[in-house]
């Protein structure tokens, strides 16, 4: 019987490699982020001097969006990788040291962070461009903003309740 257990353990250890191709996935689609991102900036440098001040910001702002999008990727692959699949090999020291510092619990609140960030640019531009909303539109779109700072702060919360808690444990 215990040999059977030592197999079930080893199959499910070993099921995390089927990761891999979720980061690799998300790694392609960075790729192909990254070309959508070169045509706007494009796009943007080929009409900066036909646009006015409030398109300038608008565009601006969609790249910066696109930045912030694509960090979230990064950090979720990177960190995704090093917490759920296997350590990165640094055998040189020569930078991948600060991967094993963000856990599951502070992962979670910098890509709510980050959705947040994202959320304010797009309402930003939203507001920059308000004529082309409805009262009620602007209304939602402010209440589903409020809706991820609110969880952005109770992941926060919840992640140092989480430290503190496991901050008496050690002392104890």
């Amino acid at each position: 019987m215990k040999r059977l257990e030592l197999a079930i353990e080893s199959i499910i250890l070993a099921s995390r490699w089927l990761l891999v191709a979720f980061y690799i996935g998300l790694g392609l689609a960075l790729a192909v982020y990254a070309l959508s991102f070169a045509k706007k900036l494009y796009e943007f440098i080929t009409m900066v001097f036909l646009l006015g001040d409030t398109d300038t910001i608008l565009k601006m702002l969609g790249l910066i969006d696109a930045a912030l999008v694509a960090s979230l990727v990064v950090m979720v692959i990177i960190s995704g990788y090093e917490n759920f699949v296997s350590r990165f090999d640094d055998p040189d020291g020569s930078g991948v040291h600060w991967l094993g510092t963000i856990d599951v619990g502070s992962l979670k609140v910098k890509v709510a962070s980050t959705i947040v960030a994202i959320s304010s640019i797009h309402l930003l531009q939203v507001f920059l461009n308000s004529s082309s909303y409805s009262t009620d539109q602007l209304m939602w779109l402010t209440i589903i903003h409020l809706t991820f700072v609110v969880s952005a702060l109770m992941l926060a919360y919840i992640d140092r309740l989480m430290g503190l808690s496991k901050g008496k444990k050690d002392e104890a």
